[in-house]
């Protein structure tokens, strides 16, 4: 088994008999998993939603994955990075309404729509809501 250190950017969304449990403590201490939560909206008994970096070897983390999923949990990878179609943008600023880390924001001197991307969490939001399909997301195809 590789000792080699991995690690990967994954979404986690919670049902809401699983947004009371203590999944990261069980990764921590059965998979030997270390985690970094990027951003979390857990509330009890509704659905959940964490976006964290999960590190430890390959085989661990592959074994700490299979128990979040044996738990309900939908596993996804994030993107390692969002980007923007700077020609499509039409600077409407629904996506800063959504970011959670600011990394869009409006500037108030050019009155455009800013975007940060060392602030970027690749949450995926800005994704879903933008009309144009400017925030594209790359999935690294190695999340895996």
């Amino acid at each position: 088994m590789s000792t080699q250190e991995y690690s990967r950017i994954v979404s986690l969304r919670f049902p809401p008999q699983s947004s009371g449990q203590p999944m990261m403590y069980n990764l921590a201490r059965h998979f030997d998993l270390t985690f970094n939560i990027l951003q979390a909206n857990i509330n009890p008994r509704r659905e959940g939603h964490m976006i964290l970096e999960l590190s430890g070897t390959r085989e661990h983390y592959r074994q700490g994955v299979t128990y979040l999923q044996e738990q309900g949990i939908k596993v996804t990878p994030v993107a390692h990075e969002i980007s923007r179609n700077e020609e499509s943008c039409m600077h409407c600023g629904l996506c800063t309404a959504l970011c959670p880390s600011k990394a869009l924001h409006l500037n108030v001197e050019t009155r455009l729509v800013d975007f940060d991307q060392d602030k970027c969490t690749a949450c995926n939001m800005c994704v879903t809501v933008c009309p144009v399909r400017a925030m594209i997301m790359e999935v690294d195809p190695n999340s895996w």
